[in-house]
């Protein structure tokens, strides 16, 4: 039988909300809706156990994790399942780089830290990293913060024996992944791309943080465009009645045979959080299984999950 993957959670999001009920839900319903990949390296999705979350919200420290979730601003829906008392209190997170140690005992029993606070902050996540370095553990930044894109610290990861993977999750079925495949269906087809833009509008507090730290997630979100030449993505939109939904809107303007005009709109809505869970539940596996071979730094097979993997601009 497999061993269960204990993973340490970093912010007490929607995302996490999300990740935390759909294990629940699937574990009870045994239902594949939405799966990617039903095992990987023989884990399930069911496999998974959360022993630890940070967060620096003090309505949400001392409380356990399935009640933490459900506290504001978090605004994903509660999914159609039974969600039993974790046992797991919410630790306070850290707020400067000294409090690395502390971090790093509290992550005694974990094997993957997957880090899931606002972008924005480099300095905390890169903070969480060496924490994981110095615990033993596996580290995962979904984040547009560049971790993983620093060679030096991948070589250390590397070296240790240590998972690294990021940076910047690619959503299950987000905004970049459908602009990426469009703007390649242009390409494989022979039509010539004129100019191309995306605008995406979210009501979740990472929207909100994001549309006030920009940098990043902008950078990141071309190099998941793969530099394609013409294309514009608009600053993000915190708009708060949308709660966790997105939505993002697409332009693409080409040229086919005899330079005539070929026009295409798109309106994706989806819950991003949901995008968020679909993904990383696919990284966490896949963190555990390097982890338990002894294979440090990134994995191949994360690279396609992320806007921003190793290589990629900063």
């Amino acid at each position: 039988m497999i061993e269960r993957v204990r993973v340490a959670v970093v912010g007490v999001g929607n995302n996490t909300s999300a990740l935390v009920q759909g294990l629940a839900l699937y574990r009870q319903s045994g239902s594949l809706v939405g799966i990617r990949r039903p095992t990987i390296d023989g884990i399930g999705v069911g496999d998974i156990d959360i022993v630890a979350a940070f967060a620096t919200s003090e309505e949400k420290v001392g409380r356990d994790l399935t009640e933490a979730i459900f506290l504001a601003p978090n605004n994903f829906p509660r999914l159609d399942c039974d969600l039993p008392t974790a046992g797991v209190p919410v630790t306070k997170g850290l707020v400067a780089a000294t409090e690395v140690p502390r971090v790093a005992a509290a992550l005694a029993g974990a094997e993957v830290l997957l880090y899931s606070a606002p972008s924005g902050r480099p300095e905390i996540a890169q903070a969480y990293a060496e924490a994981a370095h110095t615990a033993g553990v596996a580290f995962i930044n979904t984040t547009a913060d560049p971790v993983a894109r620093d060679p030096r610290r991948m070589e250390r990861f590397e070296a240790a024996g240590l998972p690294l993977l990021g940076d910047d999750l690619a959503s299950q079925f987000g905004t970049s992944v459908l602009h990426k495949a469009l703007l390649r269906l242009l390409e494989e087809r022979g039509l010539t791309l004129v100019s191309s833009y995306q605008v995406n509008l979210g009501g979740t507090e990472d929207f909100r943080n994001l549309v006030e730290n920009p940098d990043t997630k902008m950078r990141s979100k071309l190099n998941a465009l793969s530099g394609a030449g013409s294309v514009e993505v608009a600053p993000l939109g915190y708009l708060p009645h949308l709660a966790s939904q997105k939505v993002a809107h697409l332009n693409l303007e080409a040229q086919g045979w005899g330079a005539t005009a070929v026009s295409l709109d798109v309106k994706l809505k989806v819950h991003d959080p949901s995008g968020a869970a679909g993904v990383n539940i696919d990284l966490i596996r896949i963190a555990a299984s390097a982890l338990r071979d002894g294979r440090g730094g990134h994995s191949a097979e994360a690279t396609s999950l992320f806007k921003s993997p190793p290589g990629t601009a900063i």
